[in-house]
């Protein structure tokens, strides 16, 4: 697989997982507390948004980016001859 398809397929995967962290983070009962849909806005706090969000999408990019990465050093290493770490 070429160099570009490699970096293609993590910027992809690593999108992919950031709009994924974020919907999920979202649709959870804590967040939708936190966004006013409890019982008369009880427990309304948008600086839970300001904090969370950032860190959620961040750790939903980053995370599949990671493991793409790995991924693909592991497979790549795996293709070439003497890549063995034990030599006799």
């Amino acid at each position: 697989m070429g160099r570009d398809a490699v970096t293609g397929g993590g910027c992809a995967v690593s999108l992919a997982g950031a709009v994924g962290a974020v919907v999920v983070w979202g649709q959870t009962a804590r967040t939708q507390r936190h966004l006013g849909n409890g019982f008369e806005n009880n427990g309304q706090d948008f600086g839970a948004v300001l904090t969370e969000l950032p860190l959620v999408f961040l750790a939903g990019a980053v995370v599949p980016a990671v493991l793409w990465g790995l991924g693909a050093w592991l497979l790549g290493r795996r293709g070439r001859p003497g890549s063995s770490q034990f030599h006799a």
